[in-house]
């Protein structure tokens, strides 16, 4: 039996889990670990809910890659320390700023990193690419089933039934996690199963800078991406003069045309990104138990830390 991938989106997993958790939740030096206990328990939570055979945590290698900038300079603009506004009110920044995360976040990431490594749970990433890319990328290279645990609905755009590709989405958290498959697509969205980066370059989204076509909201996009199959379909039909589309819908995708020949460049995950080499076999022992000893008493992780160590035994 080909064996179960489960690829982590572990930034959704530590931001949501530092918003989730109050700060009050501190190592004995007085240092917030409410991102680290939080993901741990995510880890432990999601590994005994659906029992994969390997597991990789995939972490931004470049949380705003300079060829996203360049197709699409707001691209996550918004979220760049002291990024300034322009005279159209967007935000304006260059590519390799840093992202603003609170304070008592960042510091966490990197101890973090220093668990999983005692753990032995592998940890991935594609140099000068996001964690999306990543995940699309280790996706592509495995021959099984893969689930794909994010609270970003970017990551859809991955889901492939004949490959086995579901996403288990977090939005809501994980008591109420959706197990989305191309139906769940199709149902959620009314666009064919694999449509949803075609889908949401025509739609947009603000949360990542991303403009979308003006005029053209979720219901006209679905529509169009479900009538002409794809973005490069519905461009053939703004081209056909004989096409069934409505003047105003052409008007506003032929004044479009600039940002939908850049728009895939940005929202299409790489699957082609060069990833780190790694041994995803989920462990059942720790890797290093002296370490994570050491690393469980100095940050009070205690707790966590033995519920996931019993989770991983129980794979044995």
């Amino acid at each position: 039996m080909a064996e179960r991938l489960m690829l982590l989106d572990t930034p959704t997993l530590y931001f949501r889990a530092y918003f989730g958790l109050p700060d009050s939740i501190k190592a004995p030096d007085g240092m917030p670990v409410n991102a680290i206990r939080g993901t741990l328990d995510f880890i432990s939570l999601l590994v005994s809910g659906h029992r994969p055979d390997r597991l990789i945590a995939c972490f931004d290698a470049d949380w705003r890659p300079a060829f996203r900038v360049a197709a699409i300079p707001s691209y996550k603009a918004h979220r760049v320390v002291g990024a300034a506004t322009g005279a159209d009110g967007a935000a304006v920044a260059g590519p390799g700023m840093a992202e603003e995360i609170p304070d008592t976040l960042s510091p966490q990431v990197p101890v973090l990193e220093e668990v999983l490594d005692a753990f032995g749970i592998a940890r991935g990433w594609a140099d000068d690419f996001e964690a999306d890319d990543a995940i699309a990328a280790y996706a592509a290279a495995h021959d099984g089933p893969v689930q794909v645990v994010t609270g970003d609905r970017d990551l859809f755009q991955l889901v492939d039934d004949a490959k086995g590709v579901q996403v288990l989405y977090i939005a809501r958290g994980l008591a109420k996690l959706e197990v989305v498959d191309e139906a769940a697509l199709s149902a959620r969205y009314a666009i064919p199963g694999r449509g949803y980066a075609d889908f949401a370059a025509l739609r947009g989204d603000p949360s990542d800078g991303l403009p979308g076509v003006p005029g053209i909201g979720e219901k006209t996009a679905a529509t169009l991406i479900s009538a002409y199959g794809s973005l490069a379909g519905l461009q053939a039909a703004v081209d056909d003069p004989t096409s069934a589309l409505k003047p105003a819908v052409r008007t506003k995708l032929v004044a479009a045309r600039a940002y939908l020949e850049v728009a895939p460049e940005v929202v299409n995950v790489r699957a082609d990104a060069a990833v780190e080499p790694v041994d995803s076999r989920l462990p059942t022992t720790p890797a290093d138990p002296g370490a994570l000893d050491e690393l469980s008493k100095r940050y009070g992780l205690t707790s966590p830390v033995r519920r996931l160590q019993t989770t991983l035994a129980e794979k044995a």
